[in-house]
């Protein structure tokens, strides 16, 4: 009797131990300026988590994730619902689940020599802390990763796979240091560490030199000769042998992009690895040689995007890419899209695009802080740069986009390496003399999405009235599997807003705050 006593008080005491939720590990903050706000310091033995969501008292509670200029930082609270909507809201949301758009495939970065370079200088265990921060339970939760293809600009040399001139059998073509020792490793350690299926996606930037009418990565060149030819299939090859490579490492890709900004190769003495094409020699390219060549090679399954550059560029280069060649639609499911100019250009031009191309997928492929000489490189602790991606993303996925890529996933304190000196800002920056790195806010922005918003997602009608101004932005998505409904607020101005949201049917609302310079994700189940 008294082992059976002793044996109920075991199991209670596991139980109470299984029931405890364990706390958020909190951001260590570290401010470099009082014009900016706070960047989250990580090493090898302390680095900041993001609370689970709670599946318990759902129809009482919605939970809310809110990151702020003020301090706070994916910063989950959980809330009761109110009965009837505030009279006093300035901001009136209905949601309809009913009414969907389209399906999302998810979030990432680049994993870049540059990425590689950095990251490797740490020591193993922040090395895996910032594996976590990105990829994990208690991380953000990225499942995708964009591959470069050979030497970019975010590189610290010049090079491609096969740099031996008439080379066109590939006989000596070979990955590179920067595969084998930064880059393979780390997606290898991603998929180990995600909970997620992880997405990659590859992009070449330029073909060796021998290849090309200019014999240079940079600059203005196409490949030489006719599409068809020779080098338009040696370089079709070029990719089946990159994608047999990783595959016999272990790592399949999703998708591909059939170049990096194709439009740069046309600017004269472009600065960095470049190669250009134009909307017909990308329709024959991928219609005559690499299409079929995935195929014929067991890659047929790798999904290939156009475009890859400036939304500026559409409908316009869809139209001429699948206009030209009555066969290169077979070979393409979707069309890639960077942010750089997306202020010069409406984002209907993704609606007008989606409404001529239903079939294929928008999703964006690159965007970072600083290109060129837009701006200081590195800022750290900058809220500006966070709440501009809260609202680019936003702004896509509210047409029709179905994911979005941030650029290299860590740079060093400078923005680099990067040979060309193109420095830009990331959202981990890199501080190796002192085995730590920095997660800017633009980190906890991309996880508003990320960690929320997982694949299968799909965007659902959300309805404003009230308050009509161009500092606010909101999106709304469902996720049956979870049976949750995801919103997305970002208030961009100095002054906070109230807010009321409902769906119209359940007789719930949430009454709240959107405080001043903050984004929040907003967790309702149905």
């Amino acid at each position: 009797m008294n082992f059976l006593k002793y044996f109920i008080a075991i199991l209670a005491l596991i139980s109470q131990i299984l029931s405890i939720n364990i706390e958020r590990t909190p951001c260590e903050k570290r401010l470099y300026s009082t014009l900016y706000s706070h960047v989250c310091v990580c090493n090898s033995t302390y680095c900041d988590t993001v609370d689970p969501v709670d599946f318990t008292n759902t129809d009482t509670f919605y939970q809310e994730y809110i990151t702020s200029w003020s301090g706070l930082r994916l910063e989950k609270f959980k809330q009761k619902f109110d009965p009837e909507p505030a009279p006093d809201s300035q901001l009136n949301l209905t949601f309809s689940k009913s009414k969907e758009f389209q399906q999302i495939f998810g979030f990432g970065g680049a994993m870049t020599d540059a990425s590689g370079f950095n990251i490797y200088s740490l020591s193993a265990l922040t090395i895996q802390n910032l594996i976590n921060s990105y990829f994990s339970k208690d991380g953000i939760e990225y499942n995708i990763i964009r591959v470069s293809v050979a030497g970019v600009d975010f590189s610290t040399r010049t090079y491609s796979y096969d740099d031996f001139a008439g080379d066109f059998n590939l006989s000596k073509f070979s990955l590179s240091k920067e595969d084998y020792e930064w880059k393979i490793p780390f997606i290898q350690s991603a998929i180990k560490t995600s909970p997620r299926e992880v997405k990659l996606f590859a992009s070449a930037w330029s073909a060796p030199p021998w290849m090309k009418t200019n014999n240079d990565y940079k600059g203005n060149g196409t490949l030489i000769g006719p599409v068809a030819g020779k080098y338009f299939q040696t370089w079709a090859d070029y990719y089946v042998k990159f994608f047999d490579f990783y595959k016999k490492n272990g790592l399949h890709f999703w998708a591909m992009t059939a170049q990096n900004e194709p439009t740069d190769g046309y600017l004269y003495k472009f600065s960095f690895n470049s190669m250009g094409f134009t909307p017909e020699t990308q329709s024959d390219f991928i219609a005559k040689n690499l299409g079929p060549s995935l195929r014929k090679n067991g890659f047929g399954d790798i999904k290939i995007m156009i475009l890859d550059d400036q939304r500026l560029f559409l409908p316009g280069w869809a139209e001429r890419v699948f206009s030209h060649n009555s066969q290169v639609s077979q070979y393409v499911q979707g069309i890639a899209v960077h942010w750089y100019l997306d202020s010069l250009v409406s984002p209907k031009v993704l609606e007008l695009t989606h409404e001529k191309y239903a079939d294929k997928f928008i999703f964006a492929t690159e965007a970072c802080h600083a290109l060129g000489s837009f701006g200081p490189a590195v800022i750290l602790g900058s809220f500006e740069r966070a709440e501009s991606y809260v609202r680019d993303i936003i702004e896509d996925l509210s047409h029709w986009v179905t994911g979005w890529t941030d650029w290299n996933i860590a740079l060093d304190l400078k923005g680099g390496p990067n040979w060309a000196n193109n420095f830009v800002d990331s959202p981990v920056i890199v501080n190796k003399t002192g085995d730590e790195f920095l997660k800017q806010p633009m980190f906890y922005a991309m996880g508003h999405f990320s960690k929320f918003v997982p694949e299968g997602s799909v965007r659902i009608e959300l309805k404003s009235e009230g308050l009509k101004n161009m500092n606010l932005a909101h999106v709304a998505f469902k996720n049956d599997k979870n049976k949750q409904i995801i919103l997305i607020l970002l208030n961009k101005s100095s002054q906070s807003v109230k807010y009321s949201i409902g769906d119209g049917e359940s007789g719930k609302f949430i009454n709240a705050v959107l405080e001043a310079h903050s984004f929040r994700t907003i967790i309702w189940f149905y």
